[in-house]
């Protein structure tokens, strides 16, 4: 009973690995980057100007940029001098809602096509306040600020988990209890 159920389970897991290889396969497909899109600033306002830069088009390579997705539509990137890479600029629109967009740059020569992630927000990033300190819920618990009584708390788990642990091996044995 134990061989069979190892065989099934060891084949169920061969099938799922195997269907996962696929699957990433095809999601890659032939124009699958190598190299991604950087967007920076990564976080921006609406009606700022955001730039992507990208290696993946090679040092003489153009692309075509596609940043319709937060509402500012095709922009072009062109080759740096001597970096190696493709850069270009889009202004994001003062209409824009907050949220991650996607840009896309599109290789001119291969076709091949990158991707990067830009951040929407409507506070800037030297603004934005992160916040502090601990929350008074009111709900409680063990874990306080203070050492001691943390402490104490994980001590009578620990206890209360090793005599369980005796009684059921006890009970395991026939012992009783």
């Amino acid at each position: 009973m134990r061989r069979t159920a190892r065989l099934l389970t060891g084949t169920a897991l061969a099938v799922a690995a195997v269907g996962l290889a696929a699957e990433a396969h095809a999601l890659a497909g032939p124009a699958a980057a190598t190299g991604g899109l950087e967007v920076y600033p990564v976080s921006v306002v609406p009606g700022e100007w955001a730039a992507v830069r990208t290696a993946a088009c090679g040092a003489d390579g153009s692309a075509a940029g596609d940043a319709g997705a937060v509402g500012s539509g095709a922009f072009p990137l062109a080759p740096e001098a001597g970096e190696g890479a493709t850069t270009g600029r889009f202004e994001v629109p003062p209409s824009a809602q907050p949220g991650t967009y996607e840009i896309v740059a599109t290789c001119a020569g291969s076709g091949l096509r990158v991707t990067g992630d830009l951040v929407v927000t409507l506070t800037p990033a030297r603004e934005q306040v992160h916040p502090r300190g601990s929350v008074k819920t009111g709900v409680g618990g063990a874990l306080g600020p203070d050492p001691v009584q943390t402490a104490a708390g994980v001590t009578a788990l620990a206890v209360a988990a090793a005599g369980g642990t005796w009684l059921l091996h006890r009970r395991a044995r026939g012992d009783g209890i």
